[in-house]
């Protein structure tokens, strides 16, 4: 798969990497689709994307357009949704703190937060955004302590309820791990446990 000209072409140099919560830089593979998606955004609408939450809104546009897209040229899939999957891991790996699973097929990628227990693969995500449904196999929903998924999936069940392609959204996806994140954090400071931090050893 070509995914275009590095950074480096462009003149740009990589934004810094954030606090120590988030432990390890992405993969190369990992990184290479991040820095594809940043390509892709800056030839199509001329804005160039900085990891911050904020600019997810342009990867959602991107999604929607190649969803259109897709009945005539579906080999954009895979690139869409791979390149936008990995911005999306990136930009919640940067800002919450995790370290990326990436080894093997892209189906089994999992992005594993450091600040609370909680796994699912940003990939996946990306592909129901394309799909607009679920996507089997691609483990795009949350992975949980046993003893917290209850009180987790009760908190989404009582969000307000959004259009289908909002719901899928990248940037809709990030809002949740948010929900999420701020959920457990808050049930471990109640435990007095808040200084604990994850490793990939943990989801093991």
């Amino acid at each position: 798969m070509d995914l275009g000209d590095s950074d480096e072409e462009y003149g740009l140099e990589p934004p810094p990497e954030p606090g120590p919560e988030a432990s390890e830089p992405a993969p190369p593979q990992v990184a290479e689709l991040a820095a594809a998606c940043v390509r892709f955004v800056r030839a199509r609408y001329g804005a160039t994307l900085d990891f911050a939450p904020d600019t997810l809104s342009f990867v959602d546009h991107w999604v929607r357009e190649a969803q259109e897209e897709l009945g005539e040229r579906p080999e954009l899939a895979e690139l869409v949704e791979s390149a936008a999957g990995a911005y999306l891991g990136e930009v919640i790996r940067r800002e919450f703190g995790a370290f990326w699973s990436a080894e093997g097929e892209r189906p089994g990628w999992r992005l594993l937060l450091s600040t609370v227990f909680c796994a699912f693969n940003p990939i996946g995500m990306a592909r129901e955004a394309l799909l607009q449904g679920e996507a089997e196999g691609w483990h795009a929903h949350f992975e949980l302590d046993p003893g917290e998924r209850d009180a987790i999936e009760a908190r989404l069940v009582s969000l307000p309820s959004v259009r289908k392609d909002e719901y899928y959204a990248p940037s809709t996806r990030y809002d949740v791990v948010s929900i999420v994140v701020d959920a457990l954090r808050a049930k471990m400071q109640e435990n007095g446990v808040a200084d604990v931090r994850f490793t990939p050893e943990d989801y093991v």
